[in-house]
């Protein structure tokens, strides 16, 4: 199974151009970030997008670009790419020169996004919000087949037999599915036959096991081998060398960014005695000692038999030191620990 980190890149905005100096600080902490994680032998660095001024990822391939130069062997990806409001060309374009770069260690997971400021802001209707996910992810996947592509859509102009560079170092770049509780999102991933990312970030994990069987039974019956398409899980994550200790580090930021966007959303506020019950054995959250981490994390591959797991992280409210510690432990310590149990050995 490869393990890796998530990041969204939260931060506190200061709305002052040129003096926002939490925005530079915390895209120098993401790229510290990565290299350790590559230097602890991490599988996958994952950045999501978002265009809000909470988060300071809006352009997941420029960031995965500048960590493909301070890392060597930990596969960049974004998470998600929010695939309707952007182009697909351009899309491909940025990923393939993220590959170009890495040595061939882009990829991409693909989705609509959590939040849905990106569509106003491009031009486009909400109403639209499914069928440009599947035009522009039709796109996307031709381009990724072929050099040379002639394309019809609704939602954007045609191509007529035009090249699209630059190609990848890799013959194709991986092209993922994300994920929420969509059951139709994840049959229709199952029917192209392309990897699946599940994001558990709310309810127990076991609840999310059905959209994994809808997924390979849609495989399956689509002609693809299910046994073998690749399937990852992305949960909230911190780790440190007491439970206490990583839980009172995690509690606060995470309380305040759920109920940031639970107000948003009209969520119940997250307390405490709920939070320490969702990092409980059978809870979502991945909060605690590296014993326990490796138990839950062993668990939810009983439950899903899946191939990854993206460790979420909370950036803001937590001092870089504490983050920096959790990635270590995990790959130093929990990598190591669940690969052994799994008879698997880390990504050359």
């Amino acid at each position: 199974m490869e393990l890796g980190i998530s990041s969204f890149g939260e931060v506190a905005p200061a709305h002052l151009a040129g003096q926002d100096h939490a925005a530079t600080q915390r895209m120098q902490e993401l790229l510290a970030l990565a290299r350790r994680a590559d230097e602890v032998g991490l599988d996958v660095l994952a950045l999501g997008e978002h265009h809000r001024p909470d988060f300071i990822i809006s352009s997941p391939e420029v960031v995965l670009a500048a960590a493909a130069a301070v890392t060597r062997r930990i596969r960049l990806s974004s998470a998600v790419t929010v695939l309707s409001s952007a182009d697909p060309v351009r899309t491909f374009q940025n990923f393939a020169t993220v590959d170009l770069i890495s040595g061939g260690r882009a990829e991409i997971i693909a989705g609509r996004g959590s939040f849905i400021e990106s569509y106003p802001l491009f031009g486009y209707d909400l109403d639209d919000y499914d069928e440009l996910f599947v035009e522009k992810l039709s796109l996307l996947l031709k381009i990724n087949e072929s050099e040379v592509v002639t394309w019809q859509g609704k939602h954007r102009p045609g191509i007529a037999a035009q090249g699209v560079y630059p190609r990848p170092a890799q013959a194709k770049i991986p092209v993922w599915i994300g994920i929420g509780g969509t059951p139709a999102s994840a049959v229709r991933t199952g029917k192209l036959g392309l990897p699946l990312t599940i994001a558990i970030l709310g309810g127990a994990p076991d609840r999310y096991v059905p959209f994994a069987e809808l997924y390979r039974e849609a495989a399956q019956q689509a002609g693809h081998d299910a046994a073998r398409l690749p399937l990852c899980l992305n949960c909230h994550f911190h780790l440190a060398e007491t439970s206490q200790q990583a839980a009172d580090e995690f509690f606060p930021p995470y309380a305040t960014l759920m109920n940031r966007i639970g107000r948003e959303r009209g969520w119940s506020p997250m307390d405490r005695r709920h939070f320490d019950f969702l990092r409980g054995p059978q809870g979502p959250l991945f909060v605690g000692t590296p014993q326990e981490i490796t138990q839950k994390l062993l668990h939810l591959h009983g439950l899903f038999n899946n191939t990854r797991f993206l460790a979420q992280l909370v950036l803001e409210g937590i001092s870089p030191a504490s983050v920096l510690r959790s990635v270590e432990l995990f790959g130093q310590e929990v990598a190591p620990a669940v690969r052994a149990a799994l008879g698997v050995q880390p990504a050359a």
